[in-house]
């Protein structure tokens, strides 16, 4: 049983940065990889930034050099900085969490309910 809390969308010109935030709540025995993923009109979800327990961060390389994902493991939170955005990067942002909720469980996952990012020309 976990919950996901984002923040951090809006509106942007291009050029300029955001922050999104994800914070991961409730029952839990381990949270495992993280990621963001996004869907634009029209499009299929896409993997923007995964982040593993272990810290490491593999991105689309569409944001490569753009955009930065981190983790606060004490929080059961990540962050996405968001550089040098482009109005490509329009779509509505969402926050994965894969984690076991006991130690004999199986891996589940859990979705946001998203956070819309526009990046105007």
């Amino acid at each position: 049983q976990v919950q996901l809390a984002e923040s951090g969308g809006g509106l942007v010109q291009s050029g300029g940065s955001l922050r999104l935030s994800c914070a991961a709540s409730g029952s839990f025995f381990n949270i495992h990889d993280m990621a963001w993923y996004r869907q634009a009109p029209g499009k299929e979800r896409e993997l923007v930034a995964s982040i593993t327990r272990g810290g490491r961060e593999r991105y689309a390389a569409a944001v490569q050099g753009r955009f930065a994902i981190s983790r606060h493991n004490a929080r059961n939170t990540i962050s996405l900085d968001m550089n040098v955005l482009k109005p490509e990067d329009t779509a509505v942002y969402y926050c994965n969490c894969q984690y076991q909720a006991a130690w004999h469980a199986v891996e589940e996952e859990v979705w946001g309910q998203g956070t819309l990012v526009t990046v105007s020309a």
